[in-house]
């Protein structure tokens, strides 16, 4: 313990967590895969106690492992056995809107939904939003590249970062807290350490885009028969609707078991796809637009039936059924996380769909999506599931994905649990190039060791 003596002693006993006062919060993020506790967690509460304890670790090749709001699935934010972890929940807060910029210089350990709230309160919208707002924080946000729902309108979060700062493992403090829109001066260094989940530097502060702030928003839950008429709905309010900022698709056996299990009921008969569609309006809106679009997709047969939100409240309850909750109390849980071409994604669910059933009979297997982004996810749960179990329905599921040539992470990074199937939607030469950049950043390997790249 003699690294923790000496980060007590440079940080001070504040900033360093141990034994019981770590907490049980620390084992392991959303997906409950950890396993350990950390030896100890770092609280810097400055860039420069950052630096400092990096360095110290760095010189001790003690292994580091970072934790933002731990709201992560892939097993990113977990510590192995002797790992010291670094939450950066005490370096919080907005320290700038720049309203000639439109911009937010914002900290790392800040969570979403107080900057959402800052921007609101001078008049702007921060675009990346994600369920988990209340909990994630900006730096997490920022490593894993998260996405959401409003990424057909937004963009990803790296869409939406226009400079940052980051610390390597030997402690140099890496600040480009850019503000411009144009920047083309070599490379582009932000967008290495964005999506890297903390293995090639811990992100300190970030200048975000801001939007306008909406007038209101329109939301419709429509009904729709097949798959080609999901495309073409999309299609068409991608053509009509400039405010397009959700295209939420959800496929029967997920829509059927979320509003059963809330008591809820919206349409008289049952559609293969239930579609939420919702449009940022602008002053002076009255959503005619919104309402011309609806007619237009009626008048063309590809909306069998549709509601439009007439209160807050009913919007939300469209948006309950999509966020499914009731999934969450299935016995042994999966969710999966993908992407593929948006032409393809209803011919993956029906083959992933009869390939989990055939091996597991009796299977609760549902999907929903962002659709427009090319995002869909999978849930599965099989009574009982062993360790084997949960290594089959990946393979499964994984080997849809490398067949049909998509991506086995759209949104939720890579960390421990996808790593080993990396190689299904990356090719070698790619992989060994994130190595070397990992070589290069971080020598000694101490940054979230064993995350992301697999090793040779």
């Amino acid at each position: 313990m003699i690294i923790v003596e000496k980060l007590i002693e440079m940080l001070g006993a504040e900033a360093v967590l141990t034994g019981e006062a770590i907490g049980e919060r620390h084992r392991s993020d959303a997906s409950l895969s950890g396993r350990v506790l950390p030896k100890a967690v770092l609280r810097p509460a400055s860039v420069e106690a950052v630096s400092t304890a990096l360095a110290i670790c760095n010189r001790h090749r003690q292994s580091v492992v970072p934790q933002g709001g731990l709201t992560g699935l892939a097993g990113g934010g977990n510590a192995a056995e002797g790992d010291v972890a670094i939450s950066m929940e005490r370096f919080s807060g907005v320290e700038e809107i720049d309203a000639a910029a439109a911009t937010m210089t914002v900290r790392a350990g800040t969570p979403l939904q107080v900057a959402q709230r800052a921007a609101e309160e001078a008049g702007f919208l921060l675009p990346i939003d994600l369920g988990s707002r209340g909990s994630c924080q900006v730096g997490g946000n920022l490593s894993t590249n998260a996405g959401g729902t409003r990424v057909i309108r937004h963009g990803v979060t790296r869409d939406n970062v226009l400079g940052l700062e980051a610390v390597l493992a030997d402690g140099t403090v890496l600040s480009s807290l850019n503000k411009m829109m144009k920047n083309n001066t070599g490379y582009d260094l932000r967008q290495l350490f964005i999506g890297s989940e903390g293995t090639l530097g811990i992100i300190t502060r970030v200048v975000l885009k801001l939007k306008p702030l909406p007038a209101g928003r329109k939301t419709a839950l429509c009904a729709l028969a097949c798959y080609d008429d999901v495309l073409r709905l999309l299609n068409l309010a991608r053509a009509e609707l400039a405010g397009l900022s959700a295209f939420e698709a959800m496929w029967a056996s997920f829509f059927r078991f979320n509003a059963g299990e809330l008591g809820l009921r919206f349409f008289e008969a049952d559609y293969r796809f239930a579609i939420i569609v919702e449009q940022e309006t602008r002053a002076g809106e009255e959503g005619e637009a919104f309402e011309a679009f609806l007619g237009a997709a009626f008048g063309e047969g590809i909306i069998a039936d549709a509601l439009i939100a007439q209160s807050e409240k009913q919007r939300e309850s469209f948006w309950t059924v999509r966020e499914g909750a009731p999934l969450d109390r299935l016995p042994s849980l999966v969710n999966f996380d993908v992407s593929l071409a948006i032409g393809t994604l209803d011919d993956f669910a029906m083959a992933c769909d009869a390939a989990l059933l055939e091996r597991f009979p009796g299977a609760h297997v549902s999907f929903f999506g962002h659709v427009g982004d090319s995002n869909l996810h999978i849930a599965v749960s099989v009574a009982g599931s062993t360790e084997e179990t949960l290594h089959e329905i990946d393979a499964i599921a994984y080997g849809l994905v490398k067949q049909f040539q998509g991506s086995i992470s759209a949104e939720h990074g890579i960390g421990t649990l996808k790593r080993d199937y990396l190689c299904y939607s990356r090719s070698d030469a790619e992989i060994e190039v994130m190595r070397c950049i990992k070589t290069a950043l971080d020598p000694n390997g101490i940054l979230n060791p064993g995350k992301v790249v697999p090793p040779r």
